[in-house]
């Protein structure tokens, strides 16, 4: 396929009537925007991004839909950038298609301005996953991949689009590639096509500094058909592209040998390809001549960031054809809800984020369950009536009680995605960016489980899913040092604190990043998935109990009435006549040991007031009226957490007394532990009495 058209060169440049590679014309135009962007701003990566021009235009122009006058078409294919440092050639295209302007290309790392240095979401200018860390880009692909296979097996075929991503060496070289390759593979997504930059290049040293591999054979290894080209040969990425799209059996990964800096000259005007340097500083800095490579590349020094108008025509008509197809699609998906009222209904529920209502409080759960079987019972209730819901394990469904969702459904094989558990294998941060593609891709409820302690391996994931706003729950058991006879590797005791920080960090839009709860019974279970399930914003986490955990009294003999109060963050759950003389605080299993203890305290005829405080995020966010009546000024309080004792500070304040564990764990059974760690009644009786005599 040749496209050309003629242009009249001599109203621009004043030469003749020429003809020119419209294909060629429209690369080189990425290359000169991307470099330029970088040299505007003093700083970047251009050399990948003029590597990457080929590639991208036609994928944009030939083979990728969507639909631009309605950039949230739901059958839109998605494009999942990797490599985040090559933001410039994302926004050189976008900007070709018309989701930027020159002058926002011109204002690249700037503040305030649409063009960060790596890509954060906005799906209105056609960016589907915010990118930097490398690896996760690739990874959440292979998770809306997922997502696009559920919801075909749901609605038909017509509902089928494709998933491209675009990773770069750094990213097959992360960890997380191995997990994404392997489970695409294993779930054969066909429907999967990926573009590996192999320009030899990397930050600090060329590839064949670290690294000796066949990515081909171990991409082969996984299931995945493997094509090998010329990256900057476009009649091969255009047959590649072609053969990528009509694979029905295997995800697809195009391995394009490219050139870092293509086009670029050196002062002497030689060549100043494949160059270090190039990757990470503008090219004045990295020793290459920025005018004699923008002539080179066909462009006027003096104005580098004009779309040139012949391209400017191209992708006019390419945007006609894309919104002509879309404009098809939508009235084939007319005739089909018309057929198919019920089905349609479903389907918008699903894009809308809405669930079937379900009564929280009216979930039976037996006596004294740990708060991970609670939750195994909720899970339950919600795989029979949240259709759209997706759970994942990471080889813990039996253990993190996951399994009260699989139970009631089945998982994932190739070519049969009628099911909605995924089993991910021993692969967390894989399963959290994959959680995180479900997300970005739409229609889906993500949440997936494993071991609190292994909560570090997720959350370079866990942190983008906060920064993008992204839905997803996170089911963490085995929350303390209870884990028992596994030990100190298993036993989590500062993972709390570290989340809990992300309950003070605001995302983009002032709100809180992350939903944190660890409820202290079943009753608190269940509205903490209330709370999980109707938050549309942003992450939530619920942390949950090995062990059986007594449920909490009530003043009113109503504990889920008293629950239901989880949504404040904390609340009260027993109190006294007057001015309490103490206030005793916790999450979780720490709550129960706190009303044992208040019973030894009020022998000794002390006013108490127990409060439970599942999400210090959401307390904080109450009005101070309300934070001042549960915590008022000038009461003694005192905190018990199984985790590091700064886990309660900012709710204690520097006068409250905190017993806590600051080291890590040991092996033994868990009520050994609660005995010589001190989390029993008699040690809160001591602990308090203490401080209350300090305070005298």
């Amino acid at each position: 396929m040749n496209n050309y058209i003629f242009v009249d060169i001599e109203k621009l440049n004043k030469l003749s009537l020429m003809n020119i590679d419209i294909n060629k014309r429209a690369a080189d135009n990425i290359r000169i925007l991307s470099m330029s962007m970088v040299e505007k701003s003093k700083s970047g990566h251009p050399g990948g991004a003029m590597g990457g021009a080929d590639f991208i235009h036609i994928l944009f122009s030939e083979f990728l839909n969507f639909d631009p006058k309605d950039p949230d078409w739901i059958n839109r294919d998605r494009f999942f950038l990797d490599p985040g440092h090559m933001s410039p050639m994302l926004y050189s295209i976008l900007a070709l298609t018309g989701r930027f302007t020159v002058d926002e290309l011109k204002n690249f790392r700037q503040w305030d301005s649409p063009t960060p240095g790596h890509p954060e979401l906005d799906v209105q200018r056609g960016i589907e996953n915010t990118s930097g860390p490398l690896g996760q880009g690739h990874t959440m692909a292979v998770g809306a991949a997922i997502a696009e296979r559920f919801l075909a097996a749901r609605f038909g075929e017509l509902f089928s689009h494709k998933i491209f991503a675009y990773i770069s060496d750094g990213g097959i070289q992360e960890e997380i590639s191995q997990g994404a390759g392997r489970l695409a593979g294993f779930l054969g997504l066909a429907n999967l096509v990926m573009f590996y930059d192999s320009n030899d290049i990397q930050l600090s040293t060329e590839t064949s500094s670290v690294t000796s591999e066949d990515t081909g054979m171990k991409y082969s290894s996984w299931g995945w058909n493997v094509i090998h080209i010329d990256g900057n040969d476009q009649e091969q990425i255009r047959k590649s592209l072609t053969a990528a799209v009509s694979q029905k059996e295997k995800p697809t990964i195009i391995i394009g040998k490219t050139i870092m800096g293509k086009g670029l000259l050196d002062n002497e005007g030689k060549s100043f390809e494949r160059k270090t340097s190039t990757h990470g500083m503008p090219v004045s800095e990295a020793g290459g001549s920025v005018e004699k490579s923008l002539i080179n590349l066909g462009a006027d020094p003096a104005d580098c960031f004009s779309i040139f108008p012949e391209v400017k025509e191209y992708y006019g008509k390419v945007l006609e054809n894309k919104a002509k197809t879309a404009s098809v699609w939508k009235t084939e998906q007319k005739s089909w809800a018309a057929s198919n009222p019920e089905l349609d209904n479903k389907l918008h529920e699903y894009y809308s984020g809405e669930f079937p209502k379900i009564d929280f409080s009216a979930i039976v759960q037996k006596e004294g369950s740990a708060t991970r079987n609670a939750s195994a019972t909720v899970l339950g209730i919600l795989a029979k009536n949240v259709g759209n819901m997706i759970v994942a394990s990471a080889d813990l469904s039996n253990s993190d009680k996951t399994d009260g969702f699989l139970k009631n459904t089945h998982a994932f094989k190739k070519d049969d995605f009628s099911g909605a558990f995924l089993q991910t294998g021993v692969s967390e941060l894989t399963m959290a960016a994959v959680m995180n593609g479900m997300a970005l891709h739409g229609g889906i409820i993500p949440a997936c489980g494993t071991f609190f302690v292994f909560s570090d391996y997720m959350k370079p994931a866990v942190r983008l899913a906060c920064l993008m706003g992204l839905p997803v729950k996170y089911i963490w058991s085995h929350d303390a040092f209870r884990v028992g006879e596994d030990g100190p590797t298993h036993q989590p005791v500062e993972q709390e604190a570290q989340l809990r920080l992300m309950e003070h960090l605001k995302n983009h839009h002032g709100v809180n990043s992350m939903i944190v709860l660890r409820p202290a019974d079943s009753a608190e279970t269940n509205v903490a998935w209330k709370i999980a399930m109707e938050n549309k914003t942003t992450p939530t986490a619920l942390i949950l109990s090995r062990q059986n955990i007594k449920d909490l009294p009530s003043d009113r003999n109503n504990r889920i009435a008293d629950a239901l109060q989880t949504d404040k963050g904390a609340y009260i759950v027993q109190d006294c006549s007057g001015t309490p003389d103490i206030i005793l605080i916790a999450c979780g299993s720490e709550v129960a040991t706190l009303v044992e203890g208040a019973i030894l305290l009020r022998k000794d005829n002390l006013k108490i007031r127990i409060v439970s405080a599942p999400s210090e995020g959401l307390f904080r966010n109450q009005p101070a009226s309300y934070r001042d009546s549960i915590l008022p000024e000038g009461v003694p309080v005192f905190g018990l957490t199984a985790g590091l004792s700064v886990t309660l500070q900012g709710l204690l304040g520097p006068k409250g007394a905190i017993w806590g564990l600051n080291s890590f764990g040991y092996s033994a059974p868990y009520k050994v532990l609660d005995e010589k760690l001190g989390f029993t009644a008699d040690n809160v009786y001591k602990k308090v009495r203490e401080y209350l005599a300090v305070l005298k």
